[in-house]
């Protein structure tokens, strides 16, 4: 990873967009700090199109996809869609599965959430699983500490019953389904837009902080790690481009500063 004050202007001044994490890269000790809300405005300010794609539930990111400075919000993983109508004030939401699908797969999850319990002494359900609608989530880090071991086993369970698993600086996320959050990605941006996001990588930058970006960090040409990656920096296969110097939102505010000085 290289310092983020290496990244050449050149480069910078082609990007017309911002896809990023919340949890510790937008948000610091578990809510969004001033600095890291005002880079938001700055970015739109700017010109520039932000989309954050999280593990959170639909319902605990309602609320920030109506108030915050965005496009659009990715919650679940890539699961679903928010988007904020200025008009109505209201949040429509989008899902990639089709109504069916997800009512069989809520179902299943919820006997595979029960059987993790069961099996694996400690765990516990993550605090915002009532909002969850297209995935399940084990706190290991937020409220609740899971060592290194019961997080593998709790992995190896998920992918026994077919599920897709992810670990995020604070949860084990798992669902159904092939989505990601690189997936996600691509169909918000094709929802939006038209467009393909693959025909403009070198136009959009990804920032994030653990695990579970590491698909993101592997594909985009432009991404940005927040310093406290450090802290997984030795599970990553793909590694992000660049580091800021200062963790969570003040790394996110770096990011943007780096993007505002090549826009003017």
């Amino acid at each position: 990873m290289k310092p983020l004050s290496s990244w050449p202007q050149s480069a910078r001044a082609n990007i017309v967009g911002v896809f990023t994490d919340i949890d510790d890269t937008l948000t610091t000790e578990g809510a969004i700090t001033a600095d890291a809300l005002r880079a938001l405005q700055n970015l739109k300010a700017a010109g520039l199109m932000v989309i954050p794609i999280t593990g959170r539930p639909v319902g605990w990111s309602i609320p920030f996809a109506s108030s915050w400075p965005v496009n659009a919000m990715v919650a679940e993983n890539g699961a679903v869609a928010l988007l904020h109508n200025p008009q109505t004030n209201q949040v429509n939401k989008t899902y990639q599965q089709d109504l069916a699908t997800r009512t069989r797969n809520f179902q299943e999850m919820q006997r595979i959430a029960k059987r993790v319990l069961q099996e694996i002494p400690g765990t516990v359900m993550a605090q915002d699983s009532p909002g969850r609608e297209t995935d399940i989530a084990f706190d290991h880090s937020e409220f609740h500490h899971l060592s290194q071991a019961q997080i593998q086993q709790v992995l190896t369970l998920l992918k026994e019953e077919g599920m897709t698993a992810t670990v995020s600086s604070i949860h084990i996320n798992a669902w159904f389904g092939d989505h990601n959050k690189w997936h996600g990605a691509q169909w918000i941006l094709k929802e939006l837009t038209g467009r393909e996001l693959t025909n403009e990588l070198d136009q959009w930058v990804y920032v994030g902080d653990s695990t579970n970006d590491q698909v993101m960090f592997e594909h985009f040409t432009h991404s940005v790690g927040v310093a406290n990656i450090r802290r997984f920096e030795k599970e990553l296969k793909h590694l992000p481009t660049y580091i800021a110097q200062q963790e969570r939102g003040a790394g996110f505010a770096e990011v943007a500063a780096q993007l505002r000085d090549s826009q003017i």
